[in-house]
């Protein structure tokens, strides 16, 4: 039966939505087991322990490894409307993830509205901030907007595998290489922008969570070659 999610989808798409979350997810779980994770964080930073509350960041080159390692702590993530969010929003919730759909380009408002009804209810929402398109290491203003909103800070991390097979897209993305080590790095919170703050405030906390992002993946880097 075609649900009302597949039918804007070619019948080759919705045979790829039945079979590659399921598959991905798999794999997933296969590699993902024989991960060995270690979690630094900066001078000021706390890290999230399960339940977390509150948003967080990481760039989107490291989804995967996240996927993983944060499934137990049953986080909502925004997705985008397109085939590709799709497949990703159907492989987050096998392992535990919750989305809402929308991107910075379509549907964006209605996005961020439904996150902060999560924020509300005391749960935790993720951003893959320079996503989906990139360009990468650069934030978009989606997160910034919700905080201001929901008058929530916002966590930064990043995962960096040891050993991983790096793909040639906009991202670099990276798939773990089993039994690599991962370091789970965080950065100190970004604090929410004043809720009447004005367009340059808006940008310079933006600047802000990019930076707090790129400190946690330089500090992966670095503590990776110890």
């Amino acid at each position: 039966m075609t649900t009302r999610q597949d039918s804007g989808f070619s019948v080759s798409q919705r045979i790829v939505l039945a079979i590659v979350p399921r598959l991905t997810a798999a794999i997933l779980a296969a590699i993902g087991m024989t991960l060995r994770f270690k979690v630094i964080a900066e001078e000021g930073a706390t890290p999230a322990t399960p339940p977390p509350k509150g948003i967080f960041c990481f760039w989107h080159q490291c989804t995967l490894p996240c996927g993983w390692y944060f499934r137990k702590y049953r986080c909502t993530i925004l997705i985008s409307r397109s085939f590709d969010g799709e497949l990703i929003a159907r492989t987050l919730g096998i392992l535990g993830f919750g989305s809402v759909r929308g991107s910075s380009s379509r549907g964006g408002a209605a996005g961020l509205f439904a996150l902060q009804d999560v924020l509300v209810k005391g749960e935790a929402v993720i951003f893959t901030a320079d996503g989906p398109r990139g360009p990468i290491y650069q934030t978009k203003m989606g997160p910034v907007k919700l905080a201001q909103m929901a008058q929530e800070q916002i966590g930064s991390f990043y995962l960096l595998p040891e050993h991983a097979w790096v793909l040639n897209s906009w991202d670099r993305f990276l798939i773990p290489k089993p039994f690599s080590r991962v370091i789970v790095s965080w950065s100190r919170s970004v604090t929410p922008p004043a809720p009447d703050a004005d367009a340059t405030t808006l940008e310079s906390k933006r600047q802000e969570l990019n930076e707090a992002i790129e400190r946690a993946r330089f500090n992966a880097e670095r503590h990776i070659q110890i």
